[in-house]
């Protein structure tokens, strides 16, 4: 599976929000999370159903969006 795979947009759910799969958890909430200090670890420990490569996929997918916005003029 590839780290984008990892990550599912759903209307129903989080309000189509872009998710780690097969949970609630939001690619913004763990990006924050690591903003704000938390460790991979920390993270680990406080949502048990997260591994690490889901949070390595959030990451992946935030650098894939950075990229695909870097080549849209300023209006």
């Amino acid at each position: 599976m590839s780290p984008l795979e990892r990550i599912s947009i759903d209307p129903a759910i989080r309000f189509g929000k872009p998710c780690v799969r097969g949970t609630r958890i939001a690619v913004g909430d763990i990006l924050g999370y690591l903003a704000g200090g938390m460790s991979e670890d920390e993270l680990l420990a406080d949502f048990p159903q997260l591994a690490r490569e889901d949070i390595r996929a959030c990451l992946a997918y935030a650098a894939e969006r950075e990229r695909r916005t870097l080549g849209i003029p300023a209006a």
